[in-house]
């Protein structure tokens, strides 16, 4: 452990005996070096965790999907693990039927038999598939390619907007461009067939249910026709409103037919005969719903290459400040690249009131938990340098603020209270005050955009007033000095549950560090409000603490359980314990990861009964616990990184960072998921793993006014081979940049540090990673010897 003294007005290590180091300085430009002793570190893992390790511990996530569509636009694509295309359009059912295409090889120019009458799982009969990705377009444009017998069939597909721009009525029609080639076949042709039904997929947090294929609601319901044009280069499937279901553009002689077997059957194929095998290919255009045949036939004129011209163009564009990260592992960059293009296509504005609004998944759920959805504004986003994208997503909740009463009995409307709107509300949570107040005061932290303080400013006061005013109520028969009780979950049980309190006192205390930063004259007022707020919240914690039941280790001692909820304890058998509980309070700052209360809260979900019975191929109400530091609930609530974080607990910090990378996140596709092979399309395990890997490198919340770097970076990201680069990360300071690789045979380790404060820290502090053959420093081009363990403060001149 370093110890830090004061030396000078300035932090300084010291001896871990407790004596003072006298420490080196040594001048650079607009750098200084404070170099300390060496400290008795522990030996370096044998096999610290990294992408590879933890993908051992977690198999691919099954029954995935991921969205395809246009930014802001309400409507949006689904693409299956296998390929299979949905076009559903489930919040606006009335712009049109949609319809779902599953794509198969024939050997014999016949339609693949499909006898099942009853529902099964897809993944059970599917046959899997080969490989799935994204290619290297600006745009979004997803790859599947699987193989039956001989045939290599590969299909690529983005969305497109008319005319390439921004969407601004929210009607506008959406296309998606398939292109189907062959990569792998005998001499002769190889036949493809596209299966058209109507949507009928059965979609369920339980990984068992989920993905249910229901055969008796799988006809698609209009009739449809074939019909050829441009000389039968062109070809559309019209229904009996002579609007276009497909459309497809015929090259090299590919020939198409289409084939319908209902009412007798529920399918119906369009087939598609490609002459030469290899190398040959079709276009399919799909229309989100079915569109009118000149609006289709304008967008294959346009063509397929010349739409990807026109996204590459739209997707390409993106904010000044956004930020870069480049490690050696790809799977960390992936996933950093694609999150915030995923925000942007699982959103919408409204088309009737022109709001834009994040949403909470790409199918099943097309609603706004507002909660865990600000993690995306906070983590993803602003965490990114997307700041003009979660400003606009952020505004939304400036102006519905007051007009939504509070989850709970004790609670009347309050001009502060902010939470989702009811156009996109599915179930309120007393969190989302907290957690929506947070993300404004964050952004605005993170920014310092005058624009954007001015005009939120007293939108955050109010929301300071509302924690402020019901936590002052009486007579609701909970306790005293904490908010009263409403539901904190999906359980829609109203209680006093700790999960309400960690959310809003972590919003009342950044609301007041921005306050203090602006010289507001209430921020004393606001400070004062949650000093008290901690101290009546702990006092009740702790009371409630010491009543609840015990449950045993393995080693036979007792052990109490921690509350989940006040006065009573809060039920310990559901699965949202972990999730939603207690673990939360430290990222809360409501307890430190130190207290007693919370290792035992952390030993029961890391070494307590549950632990034995854990299934990896479980469902998410199993008796819950950690496994590998994720969540065996929902992975997007694994709190305890939070402890590892604070406490500097190394090994468990990158064991759950990676568990998050590689077991809660698709590898192919990069998209979340609500539970591990539940609901996909989602962003909500995606901004935790983000979150740790930017406080693993440039960390501005460990230390009020300090900037730490490389504090818990993993040792994959030390290379001799490649820089690793964290390019304007935003901190509270202003945007941070840290380049850093291995030189002179792993011995010296290079950084390039280039800050861009607007708020100057009292120290940026230097930690040296644990590799045991590092012997010396260059920063800014100046070297030092250092040792592992070390840490350096390091300053700008005045």
């Amino acid at each position: 452990m370093v110890i830090m003294g004061s030396l000078n007005g300035v932090n300084e290590p010291l001896l871990h005996s407790g004596t003072r180091h006298q420490p080196l300085c040594i001048a650079i430009p607009a750098v200084l070096l404070w170099l300390s002793c060496a400290f008795v570190v522990p030996a370096a893992l044998s096999a610290e965790p990294n992408v590879d390790i933890a993908s051992g511990w977690w198999p691919e996530i099954e029954s995935t999907w991921v969205p395809i569509g246009w930014k802001d636009h309400p409507l949006r694509f689904n693409v299956l693990y296998s390929g299979t295309l949905v076009a559903q359009p489930v919040r606006y059912p009335s712009r049109g039927q949609g319809v779902q295409l599953t794509f198969l090889i024939s050997h014999d120019g016949e339609p693949p038999a499909s006898a099942a009458t009853q529902p099964y799982q897809l993944r059970s009969q599917d046959g899997g598939v080969g490989d799935q990705g994204w290619t290297d377009s600006a745009a979004p444009q997803l790859w599947t390619r699987w193989q039956r017998g001989a045939v290599v069939l590969r299909q690529e597909v983005f969305a497109h907007l008319p005319g390439g721009g921004a969407v601004k009525t929210g009607a506008e029609p959406l296309f998606a461009w398939v292109r189907l080639s062959v990569e792998k076949a005998d001499p002769g042709d190889a036949f493809l067939f596209v299966r058209v039904n109507g949507p009928h997929l059965q979609l369920e947090m339980d990984r068992r249910k989920n993905l249910v294929v229901r055969p008796s609601r799988s006809a698609y319901p209009r009739p449809l026709r074939l019909e050829s044009a441009a000389g039968r280069t062109r070809f559309f499937l019209l229904d009996d409103a002579a609007q276009v279901r497909l459309g497809v553009i015929s090259h090299h002689g590919t020939a198409v037919a289409f084939i319908d077997q209902r009412p007798t059957r529920p399918d119906a194929y369009l087939k598609l005969a490609i002459p030469s095998g290899v190398g040959g290919f079709a276009d399919l255009l799909v229309p989100l719903v079915p569109a009118a045949r000149e609006v289709a036939e304008a967008e294959l004129t346009l063509g397929r290459d010349s739409a990807l011209g026109e996204a590459d163009r739209f997707w390409g564009t993106i904010p000044d400040s956004a930020a870069r990260v480049d490690t050696p592992e790809p799977l960390v960059n992936s996933v950093i690249r694609h999150a915030p293009r995923f925000a942007e296509v699982i959103a919408e504005l409204h088309p009737e009131t022109g709001q834009y609004s994040l949403l909470s998944g790409s199918w099943h759920y097309e609603r706004l938990w507002a909660t865990p959805t600000s993690m995306s504004i906070t983590m993803i986003l602003d965490g990114l340098g997307y700041h003009p994208v979660a400003e606009k997503y952020l505004e939304i909740f400036r102006r519905e603020q007051g007009t939504i009463t509070p989850p709970g009995k004790a609670y009347h409307r309050h001009e502060g209270y902010l939470a989702t709107p009811r156009r996109f509300t599915s179930i309120d949570w007393l969190t989302d005050h907290g957690a929506i107040l947070y993300a404004a005061a964050h952004h605005a932290l993170v920014t310092d955009d005058p624009r954007f303080i001015e005009r939120w400013t007293d939108p955050i006061v109010k929301g300071c007033e509302f924690i402020r005013d019901f936590r002052a109520s009486t007579g609701h028969g909970g306790v005293h000095g904490i908010l009263p009780a409403a539901v904190p979950t999906d359980t829609d049980v109203a209680e006093q549950a700790v999960w309400n309190d960690g959310w809003n006192y972590k919003g009342l205390s950044a609301a007041v560090r921005l306050l203090k930063r602006v010289d507001h004259p209430r921020a004393g007022e606001f400070a004062r409000e949650a000093a008290d707020y901690r101290e009546s919240f702990l006092r009740a914690f702790r009371s409630a603490a010491a009543r609840m039941p015990e449950w045993t280790d393995a080693d036979g001692r007792a052990e109490r359980f921690v509350p989940t909820a006040l006065p009573g304890g809060g039920d310990l058998k559901f699965p949202f314990y972990l999730d939603t509980g207690p673990l939360f309070l430290v990222y809360g700052g409501l307890m430190d990861a130190d207290d007693e209360l919370m290792r035992s809260a952390l030993g029961y979900f890391r070494a307590g009964p549950n632990t034995r019975t854990y299934d990896l191929g479980g469902a998410w109400h199993q008796p819950v616990s950690l496994r590998h530091e994720l969540s065996s609930c929902e992975p997007c609530y694994s709190w305890n990184v939070f402890h590892a974080w604070q406490a500097g607990d190394r090994e468990k910090f990158l064991e759950g960072m990676y568990s998050l990378f590689a077991g809660s996140i698709s590898r192919r596709t990069f998209i979340g998921c609500e539970h591990r092979g539940g609901i996909s399309g989602t962003l909500f395990s995606v901004p935790l793993p983000i979150e740790a890997a930017r406080l693993s490198v440039i960390d501005d919340q460990i230390e009020p006014d300090h900037l730490h770097l490389l504090r818990l970076a993993p040792l994959a990201w030390l290379s001799a081979d490649q820089r690793t680069v964290f390019e304007r990360i935003p901190t509270e300071f202003g945007p941070v940049t840290l380049r850093f690789q291995l030189e002179d045979g792993g011995r010296r380790l290079d950084l390039d540090f280039q800050p861009r404060f607007r708020h100057k820290p009292q120290a940026v502090l230097l930690h040296i990673p644990p590799s045991n053959r590092l012997g010396a420093v260059s920063v800014n081009g100046m070297v030092s010897d250092v040792a592992p363990g070390d840490v350096i403060t390091v300053r700008q001149d005045r």
